[in-house]
């Protein structure tokens, strides 16, 4: 019986704007914060774009991050002349990065509002990210204990790793088209969302 460790993925997913198993992964998530100020839509529109997450790589900052990491281990056990996965564990650690509006207070009913709306639809959106990756860390791991043996442990490792990658190239794909998708009804659930507060609030 050998050990090995699955090769770590980190992302860093920013938005432009399940059942458990028998054996669950090992999942963690965190939250950090950045401050905003301002007393207009205006000031916190500027606000979001000065100080929110910059997305390495493109100098470019958002309202809100999601940065997962994906890894584990796996064990191995060679008996009866087949190598065979007899324990896979995966590990998932989310960290979600949301803004806090430090005027309040001072602002106008209007802008509250908005910010409400906003700052919901933002947290969210992080936590759907989160959700996503959840459900990839439990296919993961299901598909590596489902592994059927090979006749060695390095045939056995090159089978593991590529259905590790292709796992992870999934789950890729998954988040970059949650947000293209999130980015494209941006304006359509603001207004619809802002719509509903304004007749909850007359009714």
């Amino acid at each position: 019986m050998r050990a090995i460790r699955l090769a770590v993925t980190a992302l860093t997913l920013l938005c432009m704007a399940a059942n458990p198993g028998d054996a669950d992964p090992l999942i963690t998530k965190t939250y950090s914060y950045f401050t905003i100020h301002g007393h207009t839509g205006g000031d916190l529109e500027r606000e979001l774009s000065k100080r929110g997450p910059l997305l390495h790589g493109t100098g470019i900052r958002h309202p809100g991050a999601t940065r997962i990491k994906l890894g584990g281990s796996i064990k191995y056990e060679n008996t009866g002349g087949k190598c065979r996965v007899i324990d896979a564990t995966v590990n998932l650690e989310t960290h979600l990065t949301l803004p806090r509006w430090k005027n309040r207070n001072g602002a106008s009913r209007e802008t509250v509002m908005v910010w409400d709306t906003l700052s919901s639809d933002i947290k969210r959106h992080e936590e759907r990210h989160a959700e996503i990756a959840r459900q990839y860390a439990r296919k993961l791991e299901k598909a590596l204990e489902s592994l059927r043996p090979q006749r060695d442990c390095k045939t056995m490792e090159q089978r593991v790793d590529a259905t590790s990658r292709k796992i992870i190239d999934k789950h890729a794909a998954d988040q970059e088209r949650f947000d293209r998708v999130e980015a494209a009804s941006f304006e359509r659930r603001m207004l619809r969302m802002l719509r509903f507060k304004v007749q909850k609030q007359l009714n």
